[in-house]
């Protein structure tokens, strides 16, 4: 685990160094910005120390000419300073984000120590931080050593005192850090919680108004958001009273320059404009200083977003080239399965084995909790077992190219998990989205939704293939969804398919339309997993495979399997 936390540091380095030219580039922007920052003072010290002397107004009339090239210069390079960092931004999104994503779509949602659903915000808060206003305080941040040493040229006080100015805002700094640590943590920690609470709070209201759940749930979110919210206040009140703090204080030692510069103006050590001049370059000394106490929360959370991207990426199982195998047939082999609830705290699947040949239907049973979901799972690849090996046509599905292998495979999981997309795009797992759709797509498509029974159902909507679901397939009723899903799963005729309880949402017509398609499937071969609570599509089932406590207890022929329970339920009917 630490060579794969280094591993995904290394890969978000590399990023920002693939936009290294962008940094250096706002980098230098940044110098000459800083420069032309001096010009404002040096007009000021001219203004006093020549025209009002001299009255010279030609003189004045040049320097005014001057200082607006100067301002004009430095408002141009601060906006394309901006406009670098805005392009490094999207270099580093061009990047990272791709793999980002690929990364939390990789991750299991309950896994506690990574937060897939965050990854993307975690990627924006990052860029923003390092593109945004609390990278261009951290640019500037070193000129104050420059400015301080523009003070020292013109007297040895101003410029002590200027950086004894710079020392004591940067230990506000480090206090406010410290004081909003634990805040900020606790930010972190329960922000996203609280929001995919909401979010599965809102995905559950028809149910909560149906039975009168609603009232429940918003007390129940309002307590979950209290300690957010304690937290964010807290940071809140440290942010402005350090702030306000910092703020006061760099007024205090501005007009403390000025009155220092006053006496050595009196005592005739430097010039009254001199005085001026070291005002507000001091100022401009404090200024960096005072934007990292502003953004100080902002880096925190760019740090944090740091963080969880590096958990994402390490508990990523590392990609590598696999040398293409030939298309299965579809034999499947499972073989001492191990597998753990997703809290770790009791087993799954305990040393499950079993084959399955060419062309059988096995359907799964057993009771709530004895495991069917996840052996469902780890058999499509959803999710790579913890131990033993599923093998397909011998090979170990593991050392097949995932996306490779998803070609031969038909899914549908317990909750259906359409996208949203229109229709076609759902049954043709969005491969429109990676080449132009063409006339064989479009065929599969149909070919796929007429096996699973689905095709006159389309039709039938506003727009029929072309209609738009929402996110999570909304728009379709549990049965409709469950049938698009079905044949999702069938597109281009996979060798393997497995199925999570696909009759349970389904009508008379539609349980036919299964039994048609699983003996379609296993007349050109392939190889059907089915978990059933309902009995119905048992009656296509070659094998039945019972599982208990996450251990096979039975598999065998159909008619023996389902003899034996009858059997187990006669006696233990006249036990009662």
């Amino acid at each position: 685990m630490v060579g794969q936390r280094h591993s995904a540091s290394d890969t978000l380095r590399q990023v920002i160094f693939a936009c290294r030219e962008h940094l250096w580039a706002a980098f230098a922007f940044s110098a000459l910005v800083n420069i032309l920052y001096l010009a404002p003072s040096l007009f000021m010290l001219q203004i006093y120390d020549r025209v009002l002397m001299t009255g010279g107004l030609l003189t004045l009339a040049f320097l005014s000419v001057a200082l607006v090239g100067a301002l004009v210069t430095l408002a141009w390079l601060d906006a394309m300073r901006g406009r670098i960092l805005a392009r490094a931004g999207l270099r580093i999104d061009k990047q990272i984000s791709a793999t980002v994503m690929r990364a939390s779509l990789m991750q299991d949602p309950r896994n506690p120590q990574a937060r897939p659903r965050e990854a993307l915000r975690d990627l924006d808060t990052l860029r923003q931080t390092l593109v945004g206003a609390p990278a261009l305080s951290v640019f500037d941040a070193p000129w104050a050593v420059f400015f301080i040493a523009v003070c020292f040229v013109m007297h040895w006080a101003i410029g002590a005192f200027a950086l004894f100015g710079c020392v004591a805002l940067a230990t506000t700094a480090v206090f406010n850090e410290r004081a909003q640590q634990r805040s900020i943590k606790r930010i972190v920690e329960q922000a996203p919680l609280v929001y995919a609470a909401q979010e599965s709070d809102s995905a559950g209201a028809e149910a909560a108004r149906a039975l009168g759940m609603r009232e429940a749930l918003v007390h129940r979110s309002e307590a979950r958001r209290r300690p957010l919210l304690e937290a964010q206040a807290t940071s809140a009140f440290i942010q402005s009273g350090y702030g306000a703090g910092t703020k006061l204080l760099r007024l205090v030692l501005q007009s403390a320059v000025l009155a220092l510069g006053a006496i050595l103006a009196v005592k005739q050590v430097i010039s009254p404009g001199a005085m001026i001049a070291a005002s507000i370059i001091s100022a401009r000394a404090f200024a960096p200083l005072e934007q990292i106490v502003g953004s100080w929360r902002a880096i925190v959370q760019g740090v944090s977003s740091w963080r969880n991207l590096e958990a994402i990426l390490a508990s990523t199982p590392p990609t590598r080239e696999r040398m293409p195998l030939p298309a299965p047939v579809g034999r499947l082999a499972v073989e001492r399965v191990v597998m753990a609830t997703p809290d770790g705290k009791r087993p799954a699947l305990q040393g499950v084995s079993f084959e399955i040949a060419p062309g059988d239907i096995v359907g799964v049973v057993g009771p709530s909790g004895a495991g069917k979901t996840t052996l469902a799972r780890v058999v499509a690849g959803a999710v790579p077992s913890q131990a033993g090996i599923v093998r397909l046509d011998g090979a170990n599905i593991a050392d097949w190219d995932s996306e490779l292998l998803a070609r031969h495979v038909g899914y549908l999981p317990q909750d259906v998990s359409l996208f949203d997309g229109t229709i076609a795009e759902n049954i043709s797992r969005f491969a429109s989205s990676i080449g132009a759709p063409t006339e064989a797509l479009s065929a599969d498509i149909v070919a796929a939704a007429r096996q699973a029974g689905a095709h006159d159902m389309i039709l039938r909507l506003p727009e029929g293939y072309d209609t738009t679901l929402g996110a999570r397939g909304a728009g379709l009723s549990a049965g409709q969804a469950q049938r698009v899903a079905l044949a999702r799963a069938l597109f281009r005729d996979p060798v393997l398919i497995v199925l999570d309880e696909p009759n349970a949402h389904l009508d008379a017509e539609g349980e036919i339309a299964l039994v048609g398609a699983l003996r379609n499937a296993k007349a050109r071969g392939a190889v059907s997993l089915v978990i059933a609570h309902r009995l119905g599509v048992l009656g296509a089932a070659d094998k039945i495979l019972v599982l208990r406590d996450g251990r096979v207890v039975e598999y065998g022929p159909r008619a023996d399997i389902m003899e034996k329970m009858r059997s187990a339920g006669a006696n233990a009917g006249s036990g009662a």
